[in-house]
C-alpha cells in the first residue's frame, strides 16, 4: 500500500477547476511536500511545493496565479487547487514528500505518490 496516495483528477474543460488531494501515512513526518506533473514526452517538472512547519509555499512561473498549495497537519494532507486551467496543464500529477531540505527537483523527494490524471480539454 501506497504511503501516498493521489486524488481528485479528472478531465476539464479550459478555464475550469480541479482540486487534487494527497493524503500521506501517519508515520510519516514530512518537511516539505510538494507536486510534480509529466505531460505525455515530457520530463517530470516541479508545480509547487509547503513547507509542513511553517506554510512557505513557491511556484512554477508556469502555474503561479493560478495554482494553491496547501496542507492540513491534522489531516496529512496536502492539496492543490487548480484554477484557470490550461491544455498545457494536462499532465499526471504526482505528489511527493521530502524528509528534509527544501528543493525542487526530483531527487530530493523521498516518497511519490502513484499520480493522477488531468486532462484539459480546449
Amino acid at each position: 500500500q501506497g504511503q501516498l496516495v493521489e486524488s481528485g483528477g479528472g478531465l476539464v474543460q479550459a478555464g475550469g477547476s480541479l482540486r487534487l488531494s494527497c493524503s500521506t501515512s501517519s508515520h510519516l513526518s514530512p518537511y516539505a511536500m510538494g507536486w510534480f506533473r509529466q505531460a505525455p514526452g515530457k520530463e517530470r517538472e516541479f508545480v509547487a511545493r509547503v513547507r509542513w512547519s511553517g506554510g512557505d509555499t513557491s511556484y512554477s512561473d508556469s502555474v503561479k496565479g493560478r495554482f494553491t498549495i496547501s496542507r492540513d497537519i491534522r489531516r496529512n494532507t496536502v492539496y492543490l487547487q487548480m484554477n484557470r486551467l490550461e491544455p498545457d496543464d494536462t499532465a499526471v500529477y504526482y505528489c511527493a514528500m521530502m524528509s528534509a531540505g527544501w528543493g525542487q527537483t526530483r531527487g530530493e523527494y523521498d516518497y511519490w505518490g502513484q499520480g493522477t490524471q488531468v486532462t484539459v480539454s480546449s
